[in-house]
């Protein structure tokens, strides 16, 4: 099974995209899981200049790379999260944030989910990974406590605002693969199942997989694979490290990511506690063939050196299942 192996650019924001495209070829990659941030992919150019995405493909072709995903998280946080304030307008475009005015501020992000759609199809692109945002993740203590109305009112709100971007999709043939993360709509397991009750279970709406989210939350990241097997329409590669005991807790103390007093760490992939040789079969297992995303983001190791260290890990487990090789070998006798 022959899967991509491709690099998410969200990290890389603060370099052009020429030139990360220039170090991810360099590297060895296949590809790019591209995101809508800094120059690497604008979604109004993409829809309003006809140079712009054969502009984007060039720069791609010419470092031996192909873009299999589109990222949109940050404008897809806004969304349906409630409240909208001063931290999105610091991470979202100033036009999709205009005046702040909250409902302003959610509509405008549709729009744009929308045309992100639109212009993943233009450029050849099926899958749009990103967040949903939530109307209800600042209830997650349940305490004080929150009426289950309440929580069934926020999986309503979130069908009712999503429900038009993905009627956009299904018209363009693309599908979102939503990231479980918290703060998000769907940031566990059974906020999974409850997220596609919600929708109805329609095939526009499918999981990018993160298991470094999963794993400090303590759920059982392959299991979660296989019950999701058919809604696996994305795939990130990112490790975490788990701090046991003492005085570190999992929820991370409002600290910031590094920090050794959190009650975990993000991690070069390989290095940390993501069971990934049993990810890798039980992907095998499901069929998935899409790519495999490094998403970067060890804070304790140089980039540079991270990522090309990553993908070798990465390509290293991305073997054919034992069947599959079997049957390959045998029609080749």
């Amino acid at each position: 099974m022959s899967r991509p192996i491709t690099l998410f650019t969200g990290q890389w924001a603060d370099l052009p995209f020429e030139e990360v495209c220039r170090l991810a070829g360099e590297w060895g990659y296949d590809g790019l899981e591209i995101a809508c941030s800094g120059d690497h992919f604008e979604v109004d150019k993409a829809l309003n200049d006809d140079s712009y995405i054969p502009g984007r493909l060039e720069i791609l072709e010419r470092n031996g790379l192909k873009a299999w995903a589109l990222s949109n998280h940050l404008v897809g946080q806004a969304v349906c999260d409630d409240p909208i304030d001063y931290r999105h307008r610091d991470m979202i475009p100033a036009d999709i944030w205009g005046d702040g005015d909250p409902e302003g501020v959610r509509s405008r992000a549709a729009q744009r989910m929308a045309d992100t759609a639109r212009a993943a199809a233009k450029m050849g692109i099926k899958i749009v990974t990103g967040f949903a945002g939530s109307p209800i993740w600042k209830y997650v203590a349940m305490f004080p406590p929150v009426a289950e109305s309440v929580i069934q009112a926020g999986y309503q709100e979130f069908a009712d605002r999503w429900n038009p971007i993905l009627d956009v999709f299904d018209e363009v043939g693309v599908r979102f693969a939503h990231e479980t993360h918290p703060s998000e709509i769907a940031y566990d397991y059974w906020t999974t199942k409850a997220t596609l009750e919600a929708i109805g279970h329609r095939e526009a709406f499918g999981i990018n997989w993160d298991p470094r989210h999963m794993m400090w939350q303590q759920i059982d990241c392959v299991g979660y694979l296989l019950d999701f097997a058919d809604r696996i329409y994305h795939v990130h590669c990112k490790d975490t490290k788990l701090h046991s005991g003492g005085r570190n807790g999992r929820l991370s103390s409002h600290l910031p990511w590094a920090d050794p007093r959190r009650g975990w760490d993000f991690i070069s992939v390989g290095h940390g506690d993501v069971p990934w040789s049993d990810a890798i079969r039980a992907l095998n297992h499901i069929g998935y063939d899409g790519p495999l995303s490094v998403e970067w983001e060890d804070a304790g190791m140089d980039r540079l050196v991270g990522a090309p260290d990553a993908l070798q890990f990465v390509r290293s487990l991305n073997f054919d299942p034992p069947q599959a090789a079997f049957d390959s070998a045998f029609a080749n006798n």
